[in-house]
């Protein structure tokens, strides 16, 4: 017996969704890295390489005291009751969630030599402890965010500003 159009159709929504969804791939949150220019700011020269910091949004609570009834008070001027007050707490964004572009060191430049110079670098500032392996781990981007955080980026995703004020990349120009 031959399937309806209705059964074959079904075996194939599947596939053409996950198609679709698949093409819609979104870089991750807070560190999407450029691959060949893939993600970049508008503008950005060829063949430089890229990553998105966010700065999350600073709250504040704020409480105040609200005058809900006021005293009341008789002829002479005194007080018969006094005023009664409502506590009211309300969230206010201080500074926006912010997202900017850095431009980075792209993936070839990241050897396990020049990883190891970073390392040293670090360690000479006092900023870095752990051994110099060459190896991108936890301790060496605290390093690295502890070197940045002065300079205005708290990130642990090494800049190109960063590496050329450290002496590891040429100045450009």
């Amino acid at each position: 017996m031959t399937p309806s159009i209705f059964e074959t159709s079904r075996r194939f929504w599947p596939g053409l969704l996950l198609a679709l969804l698949a093409a819609c791939v979104q870089p991750p949150p807070g560190g999407d890295v450029s691959r060949a220019g893939r993600y970049a700011p508008p503008g950005a020269p060829p063949g430089t390489c890229w990553s998105t910091h966010i700065s999350p949004a600073v709250v504040e609570t704020v409480t105040s005291q609200v005058l809900a009834q006021p005293a009341q008070t008789d002829s002479s001027g005194r007080v018969t009751r006094p005023a009664i007050f409502r506590t009211e707490t309300r969230q206010q964004i201080v500074t926006p969630r912010r997202a900017h572009w850095i431009e980075i060191p792209c993936p070839a430049m990241m050897t396990p030599a020049f990883i190891r110079t970073i390392q040293r670098a670090l360690t000479a500032r006092g900023l870095y402890r752990g051994p110099v392996h060459g190896q991108m781990d936890m301790a060496t981007r605290t390093a690295v965010q502890r070197y940045q955080a002065p300079l205005g980026l708290d990130s642990g995703t090494l800049t190109l500003t960063s590496a050329r004020k450290l002496g590891l990349v040429a100045v450009a120009g």
